[in-house]
This record gives C-alpha cells, sequence and structure tokens, in this order.
C-alpha cells in the first residue's frame, strides 16, 4: 500500500487507534525524548505521538513504526511474514526452470513487475517543495536532543542520498545528523556504510560531493533508508516493490545531480567539501543503551530547505531497548529471511534478532541439519552476509520440524539448545569487523565473535555423551554468595527451568578476578551439571533476565573474554562486566548508559495529565540510575 504523504499515514494511524494527539506544549530539546520512551516500553500505552505544538511551524511525528501493528500499516500488510512470502513466491517463480516458450512467455508479467517497481524521475517541482526557505534554517525545524549526555540536537530519520561519482549508482542511507549552525550539521556515515565509500571516491576526485536529506513522506522510504541491501540494489526499487507503487522523483533545487521524492515533507540539499577539517561530532545516546562517543565526521552545509504546505516532521528515539527501532529491525529480519535463504543460507529456516541483543549483538537461527559440520557451514556464511558480518553471538538450533519448537519460544528452544550443545567442542569462537558501536571491542570495530551450536549432534560430531540436564540438588546460591561475598546476586531461574546456564553478579576488584572466580565456582559443589556462566556487573540486577542479557551482550567480546572451568574443562565462563585500564587492560574509554536526567523527569511527571496519555508513566530512566557510572557520556577514570 503506497501513502501519498506523511499526513495520510498519520490519518491511517489514527483511524486504527493508533496514534494520540498531545496539544500542549513540549519541549523538543529532552521532554519529546522522555515522553516517548514511557510510551514505547509500556506495551498497553504504547502509541505513535503527535506532538502539535513543538515551539515551532511544525508539528512532530514519533514512534509512528514503534509496534509490530504499526509497521504493519506503514508497509501495508496483515502481518510482517505477509513481505517474506511475497518475495518467496516471486523469487521462486523467477528461478524457476523455464523449459518452453509458453513458460517463457508466461513470466513476462512477473517481469513487468519490476518495471513498475523502479523508480522515475518526474519533471517540475513536487510537493516536498512546494515551500522554499527564503534562508536554509534548521532551527526552523524541531529536532529533538534526545539524552542529556548528547553533544547537541540530531535529526534521527533523514533519508541521505548519495550517489557514486564513477557510475552515478544511487544509495539511500540512514545517519544521523548533529546540527551545529543554522545551515551546518555532521554527516555520521561509518566506514563500512555505501556514502561513506562515495565520499571517499569524491575524495580523489578532488570534488565537492553533493547530498540531499529527505524526511517524511510515505513512512516505506524511511524504512527502505534503513534496509541491508547489496551496494547495487536501488532502495526505491525496494520501496517500489514494498508499497506496490513506483516512487516518484524530483530534482534537488540546488543540488540538481540528486533526485528525491516528490511527495516528501521536508529536503534539506547540500554539500560536503572532501578537502574540508572533519567535525568533532557527538556523544549520541545510541540504540545499544549506551552512548556512542564522540569523533570526527565530514561536516554537510545547507544550501537549501523545501518542504510541503502541511509538512510533518518525523523523528525517533533510541535508547536502553525496547524503542521504535526493535520493530524497524524486526521488519528487516523478515522480510530479508527469504533472500539470505535462497541466495546463501539454503537450509535456514527461521531466524530471529531478540530486542536485548540490539540488532547484531544477538541473533538465533533455526537451520534444517543433514549432515556434520553444517552448523559450522551456516556459522560461516552468515558472518559473511553482509550486515550479518557484524554479529557477535549466533544461536543455532534445528528447525521447529526437527526440534517441534518455535524460534520465538525462548525458553524451551535455550533448553533444547543447551541439552545438545558441548561448550568445549560445540561453540566457536572467531574474530573479524564490528559495529563501529560495539564499545567492548578492544579496537574499533574490530572484535570476538562466538557461535552456539545447539543443532542436534551427528554421531562424527559426539566426543562425550550428552544427556538432558537436570540442577543439582546439592546447588545453593546463598551458600554461594556467603563464600564470595564478591558476588552481589545469581540469576538461578534458567536452571530451574532445565536450561544450564547461571549469571552472577559480580563487584570485581583485581586484574583476573572473574576468571579466578570463575574457576573456584566450578569446583563447588551443584555447579558441574551446569554449563555456561555469565557473569555481570554488581550493579545490574541478575534477576531480571532481559537487562542482563542486554548489558551482557553489549560488554562481551566473545574471544576475548571467554575461559573454560570445571573438572574436565568444560564449564564456560563470559565476563559480561564493564573493561577497565587498571582492571583489564582495556584502553578505549568506556561508554555510560542511557538515562533522562532528574529535572526533565520531573518536568514530564508535572505535565502528563495534560498530555492525554492516560495513566501516569513512571520514568524507566528512575530504575537504571543505580547503573550509571561517574562521569558524563564516556568514564574515563582508570578503576
Amino acid at each position: 500500500m503506497a501513502f501519498r504523504s506523511l499526513q495520510a499515514f498519520i490519518s491511517a494511524l489514527e483511524q486504527a487507534g493508533e496514534l494520540v494527539r498531545i496539544k500542549t506544549f513540549v519541549d523538543p530539546i529532552l521532554e519529546i525524548a522522555e515522553i516517548t520512551d514511557r510510551v514505547s516500553k509500556t506495551p498497553a500505552q504504547n502509541k505513535a505521538l503527535l506532538f502539535e505544538n513543538t515551539g515551532t511551524s511544525f508539528p512532530l511525528l514519533i514512534n509512528s513504526m514503534g509496534s509490530e501493528r504499526r509497521m504493519c500499516i506503514a508497509l501495508g500488510v496483515g502481518r510482517l511474514d505477509d513481505v517474506m512470502h511475497d518475495i518467496e513466491a516471486l523469487l521462486k517463480k523467477l528461478s524457476a526452470p523455464k523449459n518452453g516458450l509458453l513458460e517463457k512467455f508466461a513470466m513476462l508479467p512477473q517481469l513487468s513487475k519490476f518495471a513498475s517497481w523502479m523508480p522515475k524521475v518526474i519533471g517540475g517541482r513536487g510537493a516536498c517543495q512546494e515551500v522554499v526557505m527564503d534562508k536554509p534554517d534548521l532551527g526552523k525545524l524541531p529536532i529533538l536532543k534526545c539524552w542529556p549526555q548528547d553533544g547537541g540536537r540530531f535529526i534521527t530519520l533523514p533519508a541521505i542520498h548519495t550517489k557514486d561519482p564513477n557510475n552515478g549508482i544511487r544509495n539511500i542511507g540512514m545517519y544521523r545528523m548533529q546540527v551545529f549552525e543554522p545551515a551546518m550539521t555532521a554527516m555520521h556515515w561509518h566506514k563500512h556504510k555505501v556514502s561513506a565509500r562515495h565520499f571517499n571516491e569524491y575524495k580523489k576526485l578532488g570534488k565537492r560531493m553533493p547530498v540531499a536529506v529527505a524526511l517524511g513522506g510515505d513512512p516505506i522510504y524511511t524504512y527502505a533508508a534503513t534496509a541491508p541491501l547489496p551496494e547495487n540494489v536501488d532502495e526505491y526499487m525496494l520501496a517500489g516493490f514494498l508499497r506496490k507503487k513506483k516512487v516518484e522523483l524530483v530534482r534537488c533545487l540546488t543540488q540538481p545531480g540528486i533526485e528525491v521524492p516528490a511527495d516528501a515533507d521536508f529536503i534539506i540539499e547540500g554539500y560536503i567539501d572532501p578537502g574540508e577539517e572533519l567535525i568533532w561530532e557527538g556523544p549520541f545516546g545510541d540504540h545499544t543503551g549506551y552512548y556512542s562517543l564522540p569523533d570526527f565526521y565530514p561536516r554537510f552545509h545547507v544550501t537549501a530547505i523545501t518542504h510541503r504546505k502541511d509538512a510533518v516532521y518525523p523523528a525517533t528515539i533510541v535508547g536502553i531497548p525496547p524503542q521504535e527501532d526493535a520493530w524497524i529491525g524486526k521488519a528487516t529480519e523478515r522480510i530479508f529471511l527469504t533472500p539470505i535463504k535462497m541466495a546463501m543460507v539454503p537450509e535456514i529456516v527461521d531466524m530471529n534478532m531478540p530486542v536485548e541483543g540490539v540488532f547484531h549483538n544477538l541473533v538465533i537461527a533455526t537451520i534444517n541439519k543433514e549432515y556434520a559440520g553444517q552448523g559450522q557451514k551456516v556459522m560461516n556464511a552468515m558472518w559473511g552476509a553482509g550486515q550479518m558480518m557484524f554479529n557477535k553471538i549466533l544461536v543455532l538450533s534445528d528447525g521447529a520440524a526437527t526440534s517441534g519448537i518455535n524460534i520465538d519460544d525462548y525458553k524451551n528452544l535455550a533448553r533444547y539448545v543447551f541439552n545438545n550443545l558441548n561448550p568445549a567442542t560445540d561453540i566457536y569462537f572467531s574474530q573479524g569487523p564490528m559495529d563501529v558501536l560495539d564499545h567492548s571491542c578492544s579496537k574499533l570495530g574490530f572484535g570476538g565473535k562466538m557461535c552456539i551450536d545447539g543443532t542436534r549432534k551427528q554421531e562424527e560430531e559426539i566426543t562425550t555423551p550428552l544427556v538432558p540436564f537436570k540442577r543439582s540438588n546439592d546447588f545453593s546460591s546463598l551458600a554461594l554468595q556467603s563464600r564470595y561475598p564478591e558476588i552481589t546476586g545469581i540469576n538461578e531461574q534458567l536452571a530451574l527451568w532445565g536450561i544450564p546456564v547461571l549469571f552472577i553478579a559480580v563487584k570485581k576488584d583485581r586484574q583476573g578476578h572473574v576468571k579466578e572466580l570463575h574457576d573456584q565456582l566450578c569446583g563447588q559443589p551443584g555447579i558441574q551439571n551446569i554449563k555456561v556462566i555469565g557473569y555481570v556487573e554488581h550493579t545490574v540486577n541478575p534477576a531480571d533476565i532481559a537487562d542482563v542479557l542486554w548489558r551482557f551482550c553489549n560488554n562481551l567480546d566473545p574471544k576475548r573474554d571467554h575461559f573454560y572451568g570445571g573438572g574436565t574443562g568444560d564449564i564456560l565462563g563470559l565476563d559480561g562486566t564493564r573493561k577497565t585500564k587498571k582492571l583489564d587492560n582495556f584502553d578505549r574509554p568506556w561508554p555510560n548508559i542511557i538515562v533522562a536526567d532528574g529535572q526533565t523527569i520531573d518536568v514530564i511527571d508535572k505535565k502528563w495529565d495534560g498530555l492525554g496519555l492516560g495513566e501516569k508513566i513512571i520514568s524507566p530512566s528512575l530504575r537504571y540510575k543505580t547503573q550509571l557510572y561517574e562521569g558524563g557520556a564516556a568514564v574515563l577514570d582508570s578503576e
């Protein structure tokens, strides 16, 4: 389904009971983010929010794709899997053998569909150019400052258009933009991104790089800008396929080499001079739930701002999960499952990215296993598949036809995985490129990976008999905490469910402390049947498994932070605590977690009754205050 405008999408959300209009003035500086954080983490009150009084001429839409239902409305489907099935059916038709002339002619309607999805450049101006600002001024837009340690205001939902100067191929990506001046921002593209490669090509040529930023329009444009497409595939072809209607583009007014959606709400045109000095950008409260730290990025100079007469400014916030980006990621998980299956990993059955893993950190995949070593084959294929190269922890299991368990039944799937697992032989460690935002890596963008192969083992793969786990009657959390005072809490709930995993919160105070503790614990009564112990820092409540997984996956470099213990050396320890120079010889700054400041929380508490959002929601930030490190966005001490 194609939405002719962002206003049309807003109307659809409102008709579905998925939108709340907020008429009270709410400041884009910190306040909108605090309200959105409360709403997005409260399922019963989770709605899209339209802030109609932002102190500017424009309303602001946020959390518009922040649930499965709203994501489906944006994509025009009943279920996210509907898109997957459409892609699967199409690819099967196109790849099936065509034996006769009649069969080949029968494919012509399918081929014509491709033409109907391809973007088209139209003449004249589009709705996005109805109003041209006399003097470009980003201060006239309700641009957010989301979190107290952010370096400033950030444009958070920009579809950024660049072209390869050598072949003219377009790329649309989504990279945050920190505003520094009325007509200048930073452009935060990481070195792995296509636009960064375009920038390097312009630098070689010594030419200015034209850039255009689209905001709003059909929400599918926003989604397409986030999609992990191959470099030579136009994002607007994907958008055309998803909306069943081609995207109409118009040429920019001051950067005519760049085309943008005619029905977008705002277009910000400009250029980047590759010869210009970079600017120190950040910090920024990122999707990992931690601040991403400052670094140098290119300066983007605005040459024009145009917009629709009825423009709505779209925005999002990211931070401690769950947030809106979890559902955008869930759409990607479903949409790109079929291409991964058909092009790279044909044995894959399903894939799941738990929200606590913030996309890359934790991925679960189920496969149809037919031979020994197939798990390792899948591991290597997935770590070589586009943005899956950033995956940190990969968990493999058999498909539901073999295991009898759905991939989103985490409890039973974990029980199955660990009952099929010998930690000494079925967990694999590697290293390679990592997300630049992964703060656990000793070196920026390069770190460790781990694959947990929980598939049913064939004869060739078994070194010792695997028996179902049973928690020992000798195990006692109280006894362990009494014996080891550095242990501040133990989560034994998984073991009670038949999953041989413990999470232990520990206050470490010396080098090698966690490994030393692990060696000692492995010799204690009741531990013998445990297969994996994950360690988190003492401020984390180990009883909250969602928070434990979020912190643990973020803070772990699996290759560096693992060790084995026990009489046969098969109890795996994983150190998911914060790393420091003093205790871990860790030389990089460690980022803080993201929480709202007390003053903003108080302001929103006082405004709440006038917002029309129902029963007051307590700020989620309050539960994390005790987990904050001393300092600002980064912790630079040596403790």
